[in-house]
């Protein structure tokens, strides 16, 4: 069972090397780079990761794009703010020679926020379905919370070990990334699929997901890092419904 690594990059040169590191044990390194302008290709090829310029396409897109370079059939995806633990790296080798027994393994996610493992607030164990054979299916084509799909039929088994997750550096990037990325498009996924919204709905929305996250969820026992999330949370569903609205305004406008 050989396994390539594939991880795709836009301006990560701070996370870059620390990645390739974690998956450094696989049979070889892909790396998928958007036509980044800072160091992150020189680093990577200095690590031993075989790099490709790829213009940016989309989250599946562009690891679909990554997977179809690999040279074997076992991927392991990840992103360039995530690292194998050593748990999983051990788990992993086992499945090398012992033998997949699945066509793909679903792996729990712990990410890190202010410092701290969250193991509350739906954050954690997150399983993502990242070791998977490439003959078996493809990535979903989702806007974002992208995932691979499995043909129907297909076997997925579980893994104990982790991956580490470094997504937010801080609360000021937390709130960039609400801003930039995962409002407008969530928004547009929304819009694609034909959901509506109404500004009452965004109110009530909003503070469901804080209570679900901070309260339902236990994200208080997670302490203020769990606060936070739910707070942003909150700020990210807000948003959302938003910018939904305002399409729904843009398209009321044309007819």
């Amino acid at each position: 069972m050989q396994i390539s690594a594939v991880i795709i990059t836009l301006n990560e040169e701070k996370n870059i090397e620390d990645a390739i590191r974690s998956v450094s044990w696989a049979d070889e390194v892909i790396l998928v780079d958007a036509e980044s302008t800072d160091r992150t290709r020189e680093l990577a090829e200095s690590m031993g990761a075989k790099v490709i310029m790829n213009a940016w396409s989309g989250f599946s897109e562009q690891k679909q794009f990554a997977v179809d370079q690999a040279t074997h059939d076992w991927i392991l995806s990840l992103d360039a703010d995530e690292r194998v633990s050593p748990e999983l790296r051990i788990e992993i080798a086992g499945l090398q020679q012992a033998g997949a027994t699945a066509d793909g393994y679903r792996i729990p996610r712990l990410s890190y926020y202010m410092g701290k493992a969250i193991r509350h607030g739906g954050w954690y164990p997150d399983h993502q379905l990242r070791l998977f054979d490439r003959r078996k299916g493809r990535w979903n084509g989702a806007v974002i919370h992208e995932s691979f799909r499995l043909d129907e039929g297909s076997r997925i088994d579980r893994l104990r070990g982790d991956i580490i997750h470094y997504s937010v550096e801080n609360a000021a990037h937390h709130q960039k990334m609400i801003a930039e990325r995962y409002a407008p498009l969530g928004a547009r996924g929304m819009y694609e699929d034909g959901r509506s919204t109404s500004p009452l709905t965004a109110a009530v929305s909003s503070w469901f997901t804080f209570v679900r996250a901070y309260i339902l969820k236990l994200g208080f026992l997670d302490g203020f890092p769990g606060f936070c999330i739910a707070y942003f949370a909150a700020q990210n569903t807000f948003l959302k419904h938003v910018i939904l609205l305002e399409l729904q305004r843009a398209k009321s406008d044309m007819a």
